[in-house]
């Protein structure tokens, strides 16, 4: 919709980096306010969340050369270029590899995982639900067409060079669907935060939670940048998001399991 916030010569401020460093920077600060209630470091907490976006960016761009192998095997040059940098890669891609090292970090430092993922999963969500306003200004992530009364129509001819969004054809608002709701799950995680029974409890309940958000999605997204399976009947990302239930599940069953009391 609004791909651009201003150009000044040759620098341009996009409405996506904006929103996603806006994103980001106010998640790192809730983690940071939250840390000490849960009797964690304030400090390292920050320090972490600088290290799991780097790790997070570095993830996303290459669960994009991976899933699309074919293509960059073939482009060798295309891993390193100007384009690929500056797109904002695979969400999932990110998350995962942020996690991992989250979850290495804390044995080197024998910090207690699921407690500092705990800290980090309504941050989380809010920091994703302000960028995927950033994809919706941009025009990324778009839906498949719809002839519903609140299908989105992209007019921005910047917005189709960037990243192909079709132009003067109503589309599912599938970037305001998934931002809608993080961010009630994120006010969900604040008013769960405050009844926390066991360690673990938020980060199950977020990954319960977003997976099937982002499973349900997944069937209304149109943008081709997804590896397809099952003859393009699902996704990759609808996969991903079956092990995120999964294993917030399993979280959630062990730690109620665990407070039961003895028969």
């Amino acid at each position: 919709m609004h791909p651009v916030v201003f150009r000044v010569g040759a620098l341009t401020l996009h409405t996506y980096g904006l929103l996603v460093a806006t994103g980001v920077l106010l998640g790192l600060w809730l983690a940071w306010r939250q840390a000490a209630r849960s009797g964690l470091d304030p400090d390292r907490v920050w320090n972490l969340g600088i290290y799991m976006v780097l790790a997070a960016l570095a993830g996303a761009k290459l669960w994009i050369v991976v899933s699309d192998w074919d293509y960059y095997a073939r482009h060798r040059r295309e891993i390193f270029a100007y384009s690929t940098i500056l797109s904002g890669g695979v969400y999932y891609g990110g998350l995962l590899t942020a996690l991992l090292f989250a979850f290495f970090y804390a044995r080197r430092f024998r910090l207690a995982f699921l407690p500092l993922a705990d800290v980090y999963a309504a941050p989380l969500a809010l920091g994703h639900a302000i960028g995927r306003l950033g994809c919706f200004a941009a025009g990324c992530c778009y839906g498949k067409p719809t002839s519903l009364a609140w299908g989105v129509t992209f007019t921005d001819p910047y917005a189709r060079a960037l990243v192909g969004t079709p132009l003067g054809v109503p589309l599912h608002p599938t970037q305001l669907y998934e931002a809608a709701t993080e961010f009630l799950i994120f006010v969900f995680l604040v008013f769960l935060g405050r009844r926390r029974r066991f360690p673990g409890q938020l980060f199950a309940a977020y990954a319960v939670l977003y997976g099937l958000t982002r499973g349900t999605i997944e069937f209304f997204r149109g943008d081709p940048d997804r590896t397809l399976l099952a003859g393009g009947r699902v996704s990759l990302m609808q996969a991903v998001s079956v092990a995120l239930l999964i294993v917030g599940g399993a979280l959630l069953l062990r730690g109620d399991t665990s407070k039961r009391p003895a028969v």
